[in-house]
């Protein structure tokens, strides 16, 4: 089901802000995509640095933390 809105936006609205939560939370995952792979490949051409698997699961698990509240805010 595509995310989409109809009507003016109301931010009162419960249906808005679950929206808006995982209108967020996919913008979160595309940017964490983004920044990581070009962080490996960066990486792996020229530039050692010795922590890009840390960065990565550490914020990884920010992603998983922010999937987790959306959902759990879902369910209410």
């Amino acid at each position: 089901m595509p995310l989409r809105w109809i009507g003016e936006p109301d931010p009162a609205d419960p249906r808005y802000r679950d929206l808006e939560r995982r209108v967020n939370l996919a913008l979160h995952g595309a940017v964490y995509a983004a920044v990581n792979s070009g962080l490996w490949f960066t990486q792996m051409l020229r530039h050692p640095w010795s922590y890009p698997g840390l960065f990565s699961l550490v914020w990884l698990l920010a992603l998983l933390a922010h999937l987790a509240i959306v959902a759990q805010r879902r369910i209410r």
